[in-house]
């Protein structure tokens, strides 16, 4: 293991060679050293570092029950939502995390219906960090209504007074699409940890930890026909998670697209949002797995092959954002509407042009870096890309959100938004449940899937008998990677 998470020993598993493909684990490992690698970081004691951020995050989740408790006594006057700002940062931080939840399933389910192995190394902390994201976004729509109590009025539960939700509310719109979201991605979540789980309950020493691990493998034995039935329900959760990740935000997108609001009421809305959403997501996961896969030891099996892929997608899917962006100035200009032109041109140059320079320097400019691929295999630069883009995803939303609602149709009721601290205290306690769950999962939960990564070396190693090669990972002899020393033994 080297000293830092910025080092990463060289040469990695990212050359291109057309005879065969690199492999996706490195290292030499074997069925029986995957297991130990990734059951350590459970059996283990936590180390300094998982307590030092452990502690932290956990401080800031009690910031914000402090935040959401405060609210509740007080009301949503301590917000900084004003007339004509009605929405402010509650809806913003709902649909920013709302988007962070997308890489996991599109990882986990698309790529898996594609037959993509590159995702088995890191589907399973994508797809945890989905579900931490969702419960992340389900806490606002929950206190901003104001009276939070009430939250359960958006449900059609039978009430003595009839008195039904509007369902044609995209509001209410939302409570179905995320509540489906996240009820199929946890399925999928879980049933891909069925497998590991009953490895760790074979292997574990306390009766404690036998017994709750029992109980999540759900009597587990791997017999064939276990694994045929398992393959084929996971098949059924991957072909219904898929249509799943367009839909969300592409109804997250209609609170905003049925308004009669100018820089809202547009058509491009579903499609950019289900880009934007994987582009943040994407770097999100970037941002976890840079750290986690230096202090859990696991660069062998989340190789640099694994962080370049992902940094290619963080390039398009941005590329594609910043289209849309050139999309809706276009189209307000083409329309012919002063009113919606207007609400373009006030976007970039208007009382939060700030905001808006600031969302494409970091969705639009910042992720070009990629096309050089030096700067998709450096981890300082990654890393750094990951974090601009999602603070340029959150700012979007901000752009989205305030500057249509702040000047609207008529100058004499324009406002400007501010937010208070309360709006600041209650977002950052959001990261600190969502670290909170991150790190709990990290400890007690299987990080790696290790029956998916095990059947990818297996496959591996049959591809490299039936070429000829000698199953390190190496390129054939004569070719122009040949000097390149695989390190990659699978």
């Amino acid at each position: 293991m080297t000293t830092s998470w910025t080092e990463e020993p060289l040469p990695h598993n990212t050359y291109e060679d057309p005879t065969h493909r690199p492999p996706l684990v490195t290292g030499g490992h074997t069925n029986h050293s995957i297991t130990e690698r990734v059951c350590s970081i459970v059996e283990n004691p936590p180390t300094k570092a998982w307590y030092v951020a452990f502690a932290i995050s956990f401080s800031v989740l009690g910031l914000l029950g402090l935040m959401i408790g405060y609210l509740v006594i007080t009301g949503t006057g301590v917000w900084g939502v004003n007339n004509p700002v009605g929405w402010g940062y509650a809806i913003i931080n709902f649909v920013f995390w709302v988007g962070i939840g997308h890489a996991g399933t599109l990882i986990s389910a698309i790529l898996f219906l594609c037959r993509q192995k590159w995702r088995t190394g890191i589907n399973r902390a994508a797809e945890a960090m989905t579900i931490f994201a969702v419960i992340c976004a389900g806490t606002f729509p929950g206190i901003h209504v104001g009276r939070a109590w009430f939250a359960y009025w958006m449900f059609p539960l039978p009430n003595q007074m009839e008195m039904w939700p509007n369902f044609r509310s995209p509001l209410l719109w939302d409570v179905f699409a995320v509540s489906t979201y996240f009820t199929i991605s946890l399925l999928f979540w879980y049933m891909g940890m069925i497998p590991d789980l009953a490895t760790l309950r074979d292997r574990a020493k306390h009766p404690l930890r036998r017994f709750a691990y029992g109980l999540l493998s759900i009597g587990w034995s791997g017999s064939n026909r276990q694994w045929h039935v398992y393959e084929r329900a996971y098949l059924i959760l991957a072909a219904l998670a898929t249509p799943l990740v367009l839909s969300v935000h592409s109804v997250v997108s209609f609170d905003f697209a049925v308004a009669q609001l100018p820089g809202w009421h547009t058509t491009i809305l579903p499609p950019y949002f289900v880009a934007g959403a994987i582009f943040s997501g994407f770097a999100m996961v970037v941002t976890l797995l840079v750290p986690c896969r230096h202090y859990f030891n696991l660069k062998d099996i989340i190789t640099m092959r694994h962080l370049e892929n992902m940094n290619k997608v963080i390039m398009l899917t941005g590329m594609i954002v910043g289209y849309a962006y050139a999309t809706e100035f276009f189209i307000a200009w083409y329309g012919g509407n002063k009113t919606e032109t207007f609400a373009f041109i006030n976007r970039a140059f208007g009382p939060y042009g700030w905001s808006y320079w600031i969302m494409v320097s970091c969705n639009v400019i910042s992720p070009q870096i990629f096309w050089f691929k030096k700067a998709r295999t450096n981890l300082v630069i990654m890393f750094i890309v990951s974090i601009f883009v999602n603070i340029g995803m959150w700012f979007e939303r901000f752009v989205i959100v305030i500057s249509s609602l702040a000047n609207d149709f008529l100058p004499s009721s324009w406002g400007y938004y501010r937010p208070t601290m309360i709006d600041v205290g209650t977002f950052v306690g959001s990261f600190g449940l969502f670290f909170t769950l991150f790190l709990l999962f990290c400890r007690f939960l299987p990080f790696i899937a290790m029956a998916e990564v095990k059947a990818t070396m297996s496959e591996q190693r049959h591809a490299a008998h039936r070429d000829g090669h000698d199953g390190t990972g190496a390129p054939a002899h004569g070719s122009d990677q040949s000097a390149k020393p695989a390190g990659a033994a699978v």
